[in-house]
């Protein structure tokens, strides 16, 4: 058991060192880590791996809340409604078989690391790195700096959130891949409130959905825990070099490491 711990711990510091240089998109990866690394399942996998999740976009939120980059209102708004469906993703994934579960999360692992590849292209091109613009039901209001709240605005955001809830229950993948398009479709917000406010609304509903996951009794804290010590000190450590190997050829890198996760998966699930 030991021997298992602390090897669990090693891969959550594997996983922090890739949040710390990719970004808390880097978490996605945990999951498939756990399965390959430590034999688990994938309704098994899902809210450990969401720990990491979490405690990286938790530190990412703070930090982007004391520079007031945080719209801290759409995000409990998206993180509340996240909060109360991640409990039906969560019951759905002990319920729907682990070779399907897997399929669909090997599906979702390649939409993201195509959409991180299509962006890190974009930047080495020098374009906007997320596209234009056009439909913005959420507009900031420059002379309060906050949202104009409207009702295409709520339903906006309200999808975005149930969308990211549902994911993080299912398959213990923080949503930034959703939630990021859709305020840069739906706000005129610029990028960097984009990313803070994301990454705010991914620490709240990852907790949520951890702690669902912990009084359904489907926690598995001998392992989430030694994983959750390793991605803390993985991230930490990391950091320092986070400045100068971060950019869109290593956001390249993340994204064919992860589509090979992805066919591994699938392929594992499949097969046998």
């Amino acid at each position: 058991m030991i021997e298992q711990q602390l090897f669990g711990a090693g891969l959550g510091a594997v996983i922090g060192a890739v949040l710390a240089l990719t970004g808390a998109g880097g978490g996605i990866l945990a999951v498939p880590l756990l399965v390959f690394g430590l034999g688990l399942s994938m309704a098994e996998a899902a809210p450990i791996g969401l720990l990491a999740v979490g405690l990286a976009a938790g530190v990412g939120a703070v930090l982007g809340f004391r520079q007031g980059l945080v719209r801290y209102r759409a995000a409990l708004f998206i993180a509340l409604i996240g909060i109360a469906v991640a409990p039906f993703g969560l019951m759905l994934a002990h319920h729907v078989p682990n070779t399907p579960l897997a399929l669909v999360f090997a599906s979702v692992l390649v939409y993201a690391c195509l959409r991180i590849w299509r962006k890190a292209v974009s930047e080495l091109r020098g374009e906007a790195a997320f596209g234009t613009r056009q439909i913005e039901p959420c507009v900031l209001n420059p002379l309060q700096g906050r949202l104009r709240w409207t009702l295409p605005c709520a339903r906006a955001l309200a999808f975005t959130g149930m969308l990211s809830g549902l994911l993080s229950g299912l398959l213990g993948v923080g949503g930034g891949f959703v939630i990021i398009p859709a305020l840069n479709r739906y706000t005129n917000l610029d990028i960097k409130s984009i990313v803070a406010t994301s990454l705010a609304v991914i620490a709240l509903v990852s907790a949520g959905s951890v702690v669902s996951a912990s009084l359904a009794g489907v926690m598995h804290w001998r392992v989430g825990a030694p994983f959750a010590v390793g991605a803390v000190l993985g991230l930490l450590l990391a950091r320092p070099l986070a400045l100068k190997l971060a950019g869109p050829r290593l956001q390249q890198l993340f994204a064919v490491v992860g589509m090979g996760a992805a066919l591994s998966l699938a392929g594992k699930a499949l097969l046998g």
